[in-house]
């Protein structure tokens, strides 16, 4: 009887341990941490350059694609921020971290406060904007190829069709 249990105590165990494993964390490398530190900031530039636009702007197309940037850059901000947290990442790099990289393309802050008082602002707030949005393709390319987590990759891959479709838009939209 006590032979039994025992058995069956050990096929139970040995049940368990064949059971499904433990799912593995993706792999991260420094090119992600880096991108995504970079894009974090990138979005928070952003933003503010679509708030403003947001508030400003009369084309309804432009108002509504202002729109949709703040707020999807305002969603992958967080997600950005939830990845080097699980990742047990610092939220921002060093300074200067990121200079062998070519440095972040940053938009001026100055040219986002003269955005503010723009009088030419929808043709400037597109041409800001097409400019910082090349910046994100630029990245985002960068990370396609040279980041380990798949996750990541994947998410960049689709900033780099998204951002490059916000583009053909503003041409389009420059060209009117």
């Amino acid at each position: 009887m006590f032979g039994r249990r025992l058995s069956a105590v050990l096929v139970l165990l040995l049940i368990a341990a064949c059971g499904p494993a433990e799912p593995r964390p993706e792999p991260v490398n420094a090119e992600d941490v880096m991108f995504v530190q970079m894009m974090v900031r990138h979005h928070r530039q952003g933003i503010e350059i679509a708030k403003v636009g947001t508030a400003r702007a009369t084309t309804p197309e432009l108002k509504t694609l202002t729109a949709a940037i703040e707020s999807t850059q305002q969603d992958e901000g967080e997600m950005m921020l939830r990845w080097l947290h699980s990742w047990d990442q610092p939220l921002t790099a060093a300074t200067g971290a990121h200079d062998h990289h070519g440095g972040m393309p940053e938009t001026d802050v100055r040219r986002v406060q003269a955005l503010r008082k723009s009088k030419h602002f929808e043709y400037d707030l597109i041409n800001l904007l097409i400019k910082h949005q090349d910046g994100a393709v630029r990245m985002a390319a960068d990370e396609v190829t040279g980041g380990a987590n798949p996750v990541v990759q994947e998410w960049a891959a689709q900033v780099e069709a998204s951002r490059k479709a916000q583009i053909g838009i503003m041409t389009d939209l420059l060209d009117r």
